[in-house]
């Protein structure tokens, strides 16, 4: 427990702002990033963090997510064709590996082992399809949200993912200081709960990532980073909450289904904003062009109609 209250000391800010959502922000999170920055560090390191710390042009901060996506996508691609390649290798092995067999010049486990390698090699083509396509319902989401976003209908991109790791802290807080909670799952604050210091270690990641402000100048791949960073917080805290709630502790990664679990996650959340949007937009489209046919019957029909 000691090493908990130690941080509950350096985030004694946040039980107050559960009362008022989004509210939450950069104050606990400075002396964090100075302690990181050594003192004695480079004259170019100080300079990339105030160039970073520059406000970022309006359109540049409105369509960050989209060119993050794109980003995303093209990386996405990329695997996609590796693990073309490496099934192409692990193929051409099993056939030099059966030709060796026959010759009698290897044994039949290197026939297997070769096998082996192939359907791995063709599993992680079929997951970086899927990873693929993930990103193209990505890109589309962002595409879909970018009018809202220059409408003002929608918060920033960066400023939504301030307000969902404001909101995962303003989960955990509540297991570091209400007694109730604190009592009836206490693996919520014991320091040697696997699960626990996995959410610890995202939260670390999650807060050396987090930009000063919603309109702090980001490069996509550090929008990328941030956004992994803080749904890989959310993942770990529902976990660790999750066991908590059900009186286990198991250790991470014992799910062999969790990274598919994200994923889909990720693609209904994707799919659900997209969707959302799409139909706004559909509606704005249709009113629109329902009052310009209006218009135009109300000019043929002249002032004596």
């Amino acid at each position: 427990m000691e090493p908990l209250l130690a941080l509950m000391a350096e985030w004694w800010w946040i039980a107050p702002a559960a009362a008022g959502a989004g509210t939450v922000g950069w104050i606990g999170v400075r002396g964090t990033r100075r302690r990181a920055l050594p003192a004695g560090a480079s004259t170019t390191d100080r300079a990339a963090r105030t160039w970073a710390n520059r406000p970022i042009s309006k359109s540049a901060a409105r369509r960050l997510e989209l060119d993050a996506a794109l980003l995303d996508l093209q990386h996405a691609r990329h695997a996609l064709t590796r693990g073309r390649a490496e099934v192409k290798i692990a193929d051409a092995e099993v056939m030099r590996a059966q030709a060796e067999r026959a010759a009698s010049r290897v044994s039949p486990d290197a026939v297997s082992r070769a096998r082996e390698r192939l359907v791995d090699a063709q599993r992680e083509l079929r997951a970086a399809a899927a990873e693929v396509r993930a990103r193209r319902a990505g890109v589309r989401a962002a595409k879909a949200l970018l009018p809202a976003i220059r409408a003002g209908s929608a918060p920033l991109p960066v400023a939504r993912l301030l307000g969902e790791h404001d909101a995962v802290l303003v989960r955990w807080m509540a297991y570091e200081t209400d007694p109730a909670l604190a009592i009836d799952f206490p693996m919520m604050s014991d320091p040697k709960s696997p699960l626990l210091a996995e959410f610890l270690r995202a939260h670390e990641r999650a807060q050396w990532l987090r930009p000063s402000s919603p309109t702090a100048r980001l490069e996509p791949a550090d929008f990328l980073a941030y956004r992994d960073a803080v749904r890989g917080l959310t993942h770990a805290f529902d976990r660790a909450e999750r066991a908590a709630r059900h009186g286990r502790d198991d250790r991470p990664g014992s799910d062999s289904t969790d990274a598919w679990g994200r994923m889909a996650s990720d693609w209904a959340e994707q799919a659900q904003r997209a969707l959302a949007w799409s139909v706004e937009n559909m509606g704005r489209a249709a009113s629109k062009s329902w009052n310009e046919r209006a218009t135009k019957r109300a000019r043929k029909s002249g002032p004596d109609a």
